[in-house]
């Protein structure tokens, strides 16, 4: 594990500071998810990507309140899921026993986990990789606790690519000044103000993330860890989100990669 400096501590800091305030919208937002057409949309996207196993061995990196974690396990998987902000680990057990879900949740970081090599069959994630301090150390790590033929399948965008691309941010404005004009009664509890925007943005600006291109990103370091990308999906569109907010994040759209990890041969290339 890497040493932390004192700017790096602040990044997290300020991050589950972020996160822990977003803690009671974000769960609200998750359960509207859960209670309409969403909830199987996503189910069946992350499925069919997925092994093909009755029952997997998944983990969730970055749960937030639980909506992947409560999904899959209502499906009738067997579910990890962590966190590294308490108070969505919080939110989440609460909307696992509503649901009557069982996950194991906990509260750990996405970039060092302390599970064994070969121990899950699928990884999940949403809007995570962006967040962290050290993205390839994550990637490696879900590689290593991976069963050989298990899977990544995850989800994220170029949220702050704006800041170092100035024909994106100029796209963006545009954008948004369209949106709000042709919905100037749209608001959600997820509006963040102004002042919440520029801090987003000062921490985003220490994050190694925020300045890369992706998926292209991704797809160089997977194959640099030997993990085979299946698919890519550039935009999954309004056919898993909310039509609405996916028009209102425009033209960032949230991707997806799925990778396999190869399975394991002895020297003469049978498959253990």
């Amino acid at each position: 594990m890497k040493e932390n400096t004192a700017e790096q501590i602040t990044v997290l800091e300020d991050l589950t500071d972020y996160w822990t305030d977003r803690a009671h919208s974000y769960s609200a937002q998750n359960l509207a998810e859960m209670n309409d057409w969403r909830r199987d949309a996503w189910r069946k996207l992350i499925l069919e990507h997925a092994p093909k196993k009755e029952c997997l061995r998944i983990l969730d990196v970055g749960t937030g309140p639980g909506f992947f974690a409560i999904n899959l396990a209502l499906a009738g998987h067997k579910v990890t899921a962590i966190d590294v902000t308490e108070h969505m680990i919080w939110h989440a057990k609460r909307n696992a026993k509503s649901y009557g879900a069982e996950v194991d949740f906990q509260v750990q970081r996405g970039e060092f986990l302390p599970f064994e090599a070969d121990s899950f069959d699928l990884i999940v994630s949403r809007n995570v990789i962006w967040n962290l301090e050290y993205p390839k150390e994550a990637l490696a790590e879900w590689a290593r606790v991976l069963a050989p033929g298990g899977r990544m399948v995850y989800f994220d965008a170029n949220w702050y690519l704006y800041l170092y691309d100035e024909e994106l941010r100029a796209r963006r404005e545009a954008a948004l000044a369209d949106f709000a004009a042709r919905h100037s009664s749209y608001h959600t509890a997820n509006n963040l103000s102004p002042k919440r925007i520029k801090g987003l943005e000062q921490t985003a600006r220490s994050l190694p993330l925020s300045r890369k291109k992706r998926p292209e990103w991704d797809c160089e370091v997977l194959q640099a860890l030997n993990m085979d990308i299946l698919r890519i999906i550039d935009d999954i569109g309004p056919g898993v989100q909310d039509p609405i907010e996916w028009e209102r994040d425009a033209p960032i759209h949230t991707f997806m990669v799925c990778a396999q990890k190869g399975a394991a041969v002895d020297a003469d290339g049978n498959v253990l």
